[in-house]
């Protein structure tokens, strides 16, 4: 499965208000291998960035001034996006300003020409509830070395994430087992997809479910009443 780990920088927030894209950042998978197939554009936007954004990315209005326009890369971007899983962190941030770019040069929006969109944060909020999640805070968490990212670079940012994904959907959160290695023979052994298999579901019987309910009533008693499951069942 070939995915594409994607990100932006923009002139500001709103690309409904006229912000614009200045910087994209692209990162091949390959059956959840760096394949080193990446792009990356900087792009003149027509516009200078806000301050705040400035702040950010660091990447100054005359840097970009001979850069090309968006729709001189369309065409190298979409063909290169085609049929791909997209990841990106934050998705409707990236994905609303890809489209306005589309839109103001006659193109249909970005889901016409990828498989589908990934959208890590959404993922990481499943994993880590109550937790922050911005793409710093997953690197500590999951030991992604971000130690160079003093400001906030489309490719750069891309790369961290491809890893951060990779973390994300390890073990039992992956429906795809890779099991590496060769046989005798010299051949790579396939990667197994446990989505072939039909597990069986193993039932508690009479006296694990007694013990469970034991166990519930042990922990209610220790907080007086105050365990979730004790206020919805009351509520």
């Amino acid at each position: 499965m070939r995915q594409i780990v994607l990100d932006t920088e923009t002139t500001g927030l709103f690309p409904q208000n006229g912000d614009r894209i200045i910087e994209i950042g692209c990162v091949e998978l390959v059956a959840r291998k760096l394949t080193g197939n990446n792009r990356h554009f900087y792009l003149n936007p027509e516009r200078d960035s806000h301050e705040d954004a400035l702040r950010i990315h660091g990447i100054s209005n005359a840097f970009l001034k001979d850069k090309p326009k968006f729709s001189a890369v369309v065409d190298d971007l979409l063909a290169y996006l085609q049929g791909a899983e997209v990841i990106i962190h934050n998705a409707p941030f990236d994905v609303g300003f890809l489209n306005k770019e589309l839109e103001l040069i006659g193109q249909p929006p970005l889901k016409q020409c990828v498989r589908k969109v990934t959208d890590t944060l959404v993922m990481a909020k499943e994993l880590f509830p109550g937790k922050r999640n911005s793409l710093d805070a997953l690197c500590d968490r999951l030991e992604v070395d971000n130690s160079g990212r003093t400001l906030h670079g489309a490719l750069l940012d891309a790369e961290l994430l491809a890893d951060v994904y990779i973390n994300l959907t390890r073990g039992q959160n992956s429906l795809v087992m890779d099991v590496g290695g060769q046989t005798q023979q010299g051949e790579s052994l396939p990667a197994i997809d446990l989505r072939t298999f039909n597990l069986p579901v193993l039932v508690a019987d009479e006296q694990e479910a007694d013990a469970h309910e034991k166990t519930l009533a042990g922990i209610d008693k220790a907080s007086k009443g105050k365990t979730v499951w004790r206020i919805l069942e009351e509520g």
